[in-house]
């Protein structure tokens, strides 16, 4: 029986494995951690309105529901010319395979200084803690913002729904208990219209909010660094916050970099309609791994992924 693989156990990945079990397939799910983390949900962790473990599908569960192979590891290398796949430790031959690592972020002087809502899942654990800090404190200053990618677009703008949303929901917290007066929070993005892409409608509520929420914007500046406690600007300028949240514009993966596949300007693998990976005829590359054209509404989000599973599969 032919045997497949499937790297990365987000989305993109776990779709495509039920599918390729369901077409009686030998598959191995491959992943780095031993659960689905469910970004959508992500966004109530910090103010105590979900728990991290209610963001959790477990990935061993799972294997027993639908059958498939797991292996829990790190990738370091593809060795597309021999089939295989290379661990720290082992080696996995594979007939077909499907990429679905995900996408990595783009760098900016002074990132470590900041926490991010898309970023590792324990981040969301640490926003928590340091949010939790400031209320026991009785006050403080919180910035969150995004940044992009001008070399692929889809992997930048859309990224702000989740700020938006952390944003707001910190603001209602912080008033919940009665204290949103003593916050300052600010939001900054490089971008001159920062969230458009969630659509027109969308975005032409946002002023409303930000009066609504009072809620600082600090938008068009090239972001330079992150500071401790500051964010700095292209004009020298300083966002002083005792609190940095940003979600980084994404950048392919770099497991890529010393792979054979053709990769575009950002670092994403070129697919053709049916996501398979231009040149190599026995993988598919799907999810925020791939480089994704279209509209200009189009951009890199957990639905788009488990679509492009579909197609592969199909």
């Amino acid at each position: 029986m032919k045997k497949i693989v499937v790297l990365g156990g987000g989305f993109a990945g776990l779709e495509a494995t039920i599918r390729l079990k369901e077409k009686g397939y030998d598959v191995t799910l491959v992943s780095d951690r031993d659960y689905l983390f469910v970004y959508p949900v992500s966004i109530w962790i910090p103010v105590r309105k979900g728990t991290f473990k209610e963001a959790q599908l477990d990935l061993k569960e799972l294997q027993l529901k639908h059958n498939f192979n797991l292996i829990v590891d790190s990738v370091q290398k593809i060795d597309s010319e021999n089939n295989k796949i290379i661990f720290k430790d082992k080696e996995l031959q594979y007939d077909t395979l499907f990429i679905a690592m995900g996408m990595q972020k783009v760098q900016t002087k002074g990132l470590e200084n900041t926490l991010s809502i898309c970023g590792k899942p324990e981040d969301t654990l640490r926003i928590r803690e340091e949010l939790d800090k400031l209320i026991n404190i009785g006050q403080g200053r919180i910035a969150i913002g995004f940044g992009g990618n001008p070399k692929d677009t889809t992997a930048s703008t859309v990224r702000g729904g989740p700020a938006f949303e952390l944003m707001f929901n910190i603001s209602h917290a912080l008033k919940e208990k009665g204290i949103r007066d003593k916050f300052e929070i600010n939001f900054f993005a490089p971008m001159q219209e920062p969230g458009k892409k969630m659509g027109p409608n969308a975005y032409s509520q946002l002023n409303s909010f930000y009066s609504r929420y009072k809620i600082n914007k600090y938008i068009g500046k090239k972001i330079i660094e992150f500071e401790k406690n500051a964010v700095v600007f292209e004009d020298n300028t300083r966002l002083e916050s005792d609190l940095i949240i940003f979600i980084s514009g994404g950048s392919g993966h770099s497991v890529m970099q010393d792979s054979k596949f053709p990769l575009n300007q950002a670092g994403f693998i070129k697919i053709n309609e049916n996501c398979q990976v231009e040149g190599h005829e026995n993988i598919y590359a799907i999810g925020d791994i791939a480089e994704i054209t279209g509209t200009e509404w189009i951009a890199k989000q957990g639905h788009m992924a488990e679509m492009m599973a579909d197609v592969a599969v199909f």
